[in-house]
């Protein structure tokens, strides 16, 4: 087993859009009885950003609130990393637009962003943690915000009742060594790139190529079934692994916080893993998938509801499109 590297949580916060949007306008809108969005997604409601709101706003929203909770002045810190699937934009990264929204104009503290689609903050976690250790920082903050509406066919009754808007952040420092990064693990299966994908918005799809091809390549694509699949073959064997590293069964961790990517598939996770009722954290009622902000939204709920207390064991694990899978455990 890896050395624990001293990693503390100081503070967390979430931030989500004004509106929320209910199953009655899917049935509405699908044309179907109602009760058959809930009972098609598992999914009651889900937070949808406004016009005005976006990605940087709900981040740096987020991230106040996670500085007041450590007690951390406004630039006590000296990198913002932000953990995003999609960005607000092409250039500069998401990370200089949350330090602008933040008033940090001129402040000279570090921004870059890590893109490891729905699993970003975790491997943001492991990476920071490394930088901690090394003494390469002293604190830092790490924010997922995701819109993913903004990318939705809404006449897509498969994916569009299935996410939600939002962002998470968390202030961390080394500590004293009680609060631990326990271990950390992450595998890709590219056999699934296909699977999960927005095409546009990098270099593949251009708006040479025409204003109508460009407008597809912009609609998130999912084949939901070969997700699935190929995420409940590889998840139990990567689970397994990261229990090893980090010496823990899952069984007997404090609180297991994954991503929240379907009713479905949570299910299948309490299922396997042979979980005690209450230990798996599920919020996708009433948030939906929030992309890379599923997972820090959900520890954070966790943490203010009393589910996580100082020194218990959790793990933050997840998939994400690649296909991917990866996790960490931390002794909190």
């Amino acid at each position: 087993m890896p050395n624990p590297i001293p990693l503390r949580i100081a503070g967390s916060g979430i931030a989500l859009p004004r509106l929320r949007r209910d199953n009655d306008w899917f049935d509405q809108r699908f044309a179907r009885p109602a009760g058959w969005t809930a009972r098609h997604v598992g999914i009651r409601s889900r937070p949808i950003a406004s016009e005005g709101e976006t990605s940087a706003s709900l981040a740096a929203d987020a991230v106040r609130q996670a500085l007041a909770a450590a007690s951390w002045q406004d630039d006590d810190f000296e990198v913002l990393i932000s953990a995003c699937g999609v960005g607000q934009q092409a250039l500069p990264c998401t990370a200089a637009l949350i330090h602008r929204q933040l008033g940090l104009d001129h402040s000279g503290i570090g921004a870059f962003d890590i893109n490891a689609s729905c699993l970003s903050f975790p491997v943001a976690l492991d990476l920071a943690a490394s930088a901690l250790a090394s003494g390469r920082y002293r604190r830092a903050v790490i924010v997922s915000s995701e819109i993913a509406s903004a990318g939705l066919n809404w006449d897509d009754p498969d994916t569009a009742p299935l996410f939600g808007d939002g962002a998470a952040a968390v202030a961390i420092e080394a500590g004293d060594g009680r609060s631990q990064l326990l271990a950390a693990h992450l595998q890709t299966w590219s056999a699934g790139v296909e699977h999960c994908r927005v095409r546009a918005g990098g270099t593949a799809v251009r708006i040479d190529d025409g204003i109508e091809a460009y407008r597809a390549a912009a609609r998130f694509e999912m084949d939901g079934a070969a997700v699935y699949r190929l995420a409940a073959q590889k998840l139990p064997g990567f689970i397994a692994e990261l229990s090893t590293r980090a010496g823990i069964e899952p069984a007997r961790l404090g609180a297991l916080v994954p991503h929240q990517a379907s009713a479905k598939a949570l299910k299948h996770i309490q299922r396997v893993l042979r979980l005690p009722p209450g230990l798996l954290v599920n919020i996708i009622e009433h948030y939906g998938n929030q992309m890379s902000a599923s997972i820090p939204t959900a520890l954070h709920l966790a943490i203010g509801d009393g589910r996580i207390q100082r020194g218990d064991t959790i793990a933050l694990v997840g998939t994400g499109a690649g296909l991917s899978a990866g996790g960490v455990v931390l002794r909190y």
